[in-house]
C-alpha cells in the first residue's frame, strides 16, 4: 500500500489536494466506465487576503479528467469580473476531475469534483495565492523510522517531515538555483527515493547531505516522505533537524546504544507487523543534532527488509499521526488561512447575489461574514503579539 494512501486517508480534513498521483492511485478502485447525466460545477477563484478575501476576474480555469487510459484538461473558462467560473460536462464513472488555475506561474488544484448529478458541486472555492521567497515554512511533525540491518547491514531508513505554512502567501525560491524548502540529512547517509507525497518526486533532490524542495509550497500542510541508507559500518547516526524543528517521533528496532543529543522521552514500544520498535518522542528546537547509537543485530535477507519498509510506512503513518493529534497542543486561536477559508465558502455561495437570496439569508451571510472577519482580525493581532 502506498504511503501516499495513508497519508490521504489522514489527513481527510484538509481543504487541498495537490498530489496528483494520490488521485491516479485511487483510480484503481473507481467502478467500471460508465458515462452519467450532465453534471454541472461551479464556483469562483478568490485570492485570501491579509484582511479579506478577492474574487479574481479573467482567470483561466481548467476542468481536468484523470482517468485510467487518458488525463488531460477537457474544458477551459475564464472568471467573470466576479470571479465565477461554471462548467457543464458528462462525466464517467471511470475517472475523477479536478479543477486548477494557474496564478503568479503556479498551478493550483481543486478536491476532486463531484459528479453525482443530484448533488453537484455549485459552490467550490477554487484558491489561488501570491507567492514570497521568505513566506515561513515550518515542520508540524517529523516521523524517522529506522529499521533492523539488512543482509549486508545497512539500515534503510524513512524520514517523513509534515510541513505547514501557516500564512497567505506561497513559498517559493528566490531563483531557479536555490530550493523553496530544505533539511538536513545524516551526514554519511547515500541516496535518496521520494515516496508519494504532496510534492512532486521531480520536485525533491539530494545535494550533499541535505533534501531540497523546489516546488512551491502553497499555504496549509504539505506531507514530504523520503528513503536513504545508512552504512552498516555507522554505528553512530546524527539526525540534524535543521532551522525548523517540532514534534518528533523516532522509531527504531532492535538493540539501540542510546539516544542523545535532544530532549526526546523513552515513550511505550510499537508493535508493527510483528515486530518491535522502541519509540522515542519530544519537542525538538532548530539546530538539534539526534544522535543515536546503533548496536548491530541479525542480518535480514534484502527481501524481507524491502517488504518491512513497506508494511512499516503503512503502520507507523498512522501510528504517528494518531500520537501527533494526541500530544500536539491546539492554538489559542484558529490559524487565518482557516478562517479566510470560511469566509471564502461563505462568498462563494453569497457575494453579489443580494437580489437573488431572501433577505434574512442575506443578513445571515452578512452576520456571519462579520463574525468571522472579527475573529481573523483577533487571530492576526494574537499572532503579531506573539512574535
Amino acid at each position: 500500500m502506498a504511503v501516499g494512501s495513508i497519508l490521504a486517508a489522514n489527513t481527510a480534513l484538509r481543504r487541498h489536494r495537490l498530489a496528483v498521483l494520490t488521485v491516479l492511485t485511487a483510480l484503481t478502485a473507481l467502478p467500471p466506465y460508465r458515462l452519467t447525466a450532465q453534471t454541472p460545477a461551479a464556483g469562483r477563484v478568490l485570492r485570501p487576503s491579509v484582511r479579506d478575501t478577492l474574487a479574481l476576474p479573467r482567470v483561466r480555469v481548467l476542468l481536468h479528467r484523470v482517468g485510467r487510459e487518458s488525463q488531460g484538461p477537457v474544458d477551459s473558462s475564464l472568471s467573470d469580473t466576479q470571479g465565477r467560473f461554471r462548467f457543464v460536462f458528462r462525466a464517467d464513472s471511470g475517472s475523477l476531475y479536478l479543477l486548477s488555475a494557474r496564478y503568479g506561474g503556479i498551478e493550483y488544484f481543486s478536491s476532486p469534483v463531484h459528479t453525482n448529478p443530484a448533488r453537484p458541486d455549485t459552490a467550490i472555492p477554487l484558491l489561488v495565492y501570491d507567492t514570497s521567497s521568505r513566506a515561513p515554512v515550518g515542520v508540524e511533525a517529523h516521523h524517522i523510522v529506522v529499521p533492523r540491518p539488512g543482509d549486508d547491514g545497512s539500515r534503510s531508513v524513512l524520514e517523513l517531515f509534515v510541513l505547514r505554512n501557516a500564512g497567505l502567501l506561497a513559498r517559493v525560491g528566490p531563483d531557479s538555483l536555490h530550493p523553496a524548502w530544505s533539511a538536513p540529512l545524516p551526514p554519511g547517509s547515500l541516496g535518496l527515493q521520494v515516496g508519494e507525497s504532496d510534492l512532486s518526486p521531480d520536485a525533491v533532490s539530494r545535494q550533499g547531505d541535505s533534501v531540497y524542495v523546489f516546488a512551491p509550497i502553497a499555504p496549509g500542510e504539505k506531507q514530504l516522505a523520503v528513503q536513504y541508507v545508512i552504512s552498516g559500518e555507522q554505528n553512530v547516526v546524527n539526525f540534524p533537524m535543521g532551522a525548523s524543528a517540532g514534534q518528533v517521533n523516532l522509531l527504531i528496532e532492535g538493540p539501540v546504544g542510546g539516544v542523545s543529543g535532544a530532549p526526546l522521552a523513552l515513550a511505550d514500544s510499537q508493535v508493527i507487523e510483528g515486530r518491535v520498535f522502541q519509540r522515542w518522542t519530544g519537542t525538538v528546537s532548530p539546530g538539534a543534532v539526534i544522535r543515536v547509537a546503533l548496536v548491530g543485530a541479525r542480518k535480514t535477507p534484502v527481501a524481507v527488509l524491502g517488504g518491512l519498509v513497506a508494511g512499516l510506512a503503512v503502520a507507523l503513518l498512522l501510528a504517528g499521526w494518531r500520537l501527533v493529534a494526541r500530544s500536539r497542543p491546539r492554538p489559542e486561536s484558529p490559524l487565518p488561512d482557516g478562517i479566510l477559508a470560511s469566509i471564502a465558502s461563505l462568498d462563494v455561495r453569497y457575494l453579489g447575489r443580494e437580489s437573488e437570496v431572501p433577505a434574512h439569508e442575506w443578513e445571515n451571510y452578512q452576520a456571519e461574514r462579520a463574525r468571522l472577519k472579527a475573529q481573523l482580525e483577533a487571530s492576526l493581532a494574537a499572532r503579531e503579539s506573539s512574535r
